[in-house]
């Protein structure tokens, strides 16, 4: 029994009856649920698409990487494969320099990740949420999620007994942009994560080195014209509170590197969960018209 406000609501457990008759299952729950639920929509006569919303079915065989703000067109999946939504941090910034690269030809591009905390789910917005007042308080932090103090602190990894590390979140990243980015012949970008003391929103510190460096003004108003929503000299620059809800990325502060001919600088920010779920609901509406006319 769950409350909303005033009202009672009962949530029924999955069962075939439940999915019966749908056609797609998003699955946003822990891995264990995930499988589950998976396995149990594979065995109906007519499987519902399914979509895995956290990366959690990632290793499945079937499982088929999907991004479609990165796609010319949906990649062949067999009935009953997994459709994983890409990573939003890969989305976003292979999404970047997919366009710049089509711009702009570069030479290599590295970027610092700044993750946070919602990557861990609800656990781990609570634990940063508990480890504030607690520190606020001159009382020890909990530390069930990251086994160590996340809040006030940027940490390229957490203790031994943590849920989850950053690094995880770069092996991952990493593996996806390889997969995203190729076809378009677009370099990989050298790329580390950090934990940032944040709720939600992704930043990204990226370095450019161009074969010709374009004026950074002229570039903004290229990616202006593209759809992305770039934050000139006079404006608030890209944050993660400014980008909170908002579809799509956020660049700003372009400069040239001083000690570097061809090279570039830029900041990036993407609401992770925005960017989550939109890439989820793409990935839906495709697979139902695919399964419509099935």
């Amino acid at each position: 029994l769950t409350s909303a406000g005033e009202e009672i609501s009962v949530m029924e457990p999955l069962a075939a009856e439940t999915l019966h008759d749908a056609a797609v299952l998003l699955l946003a729950g822990p891995a264990g649920e995930s499988r589950a639920a998976c396995e149990l929509a594979r065995s109906l006569p007519l499987p519902p698409a399914i979509i895995d919303v956290t990366g959690a079915l990632e290793d499945d065989p079937s499982a088929v990487l999907r991004a479609p703000m990165l796609e010319s067109a949906p990649p062949p999946a067999p009935s009953g494969a997994v459709l994983t939504a890409a990573h939003a941090a890969a989305t976003g910034l292979g999404r970047l320099l997919d366009l710049i690269h089509s711009i702009h030809p570069y030479r290599h591009a590295v970027a610092t990740l700044l993750e946070p905390v919602s990557v861990h789910g609800s656990r781990g917005v609570d634990e940063l949420h508990k480890q504030t007042l607690s520190l606020f308080n001159f009382q020890a932090p909990p530390k069930e999620v990251f086994d160590a103090q996340a809040s006030f602190n940027l940490l390229t990894r957490f203790g031994e007994r943590a849920e989850g590390q950053p690094g995880g979140s770069q092996a991952r990243i990493e593996r996806q942009l390889a997969r995203l980015l190729p076809p378009r012949r677009v370099p990989l970008p050298s790329i580390r994560v950090l934990h940032a003391p944040v709720f939600h929103g992704y930043g990204a510190s990226v370095w450019i080195e161009f074969e010709q460096r374009p004026a950074a003004a002229h570039l903004e108003k290229e990616l202006e014209s593209q759809g992305i929503d770039v934050r000139s000299a006079g404006m608030e620059p890209a944050s993660n509170t400014g980008v909170a809800g908002q579809s799509g990325i956020t660049v700003s502060d372009l400069a040239h590197d001083p000690r570097h001919g061809s090279g570039l600088w830029l900041w990036m920010m993407l609401d992770n969960l925005r960017t989550a779920a939109e890439t989820a609901v793409l990935v839906a509406a495709a697979a139902s018209r695919a399964r419509e006319s099935a």
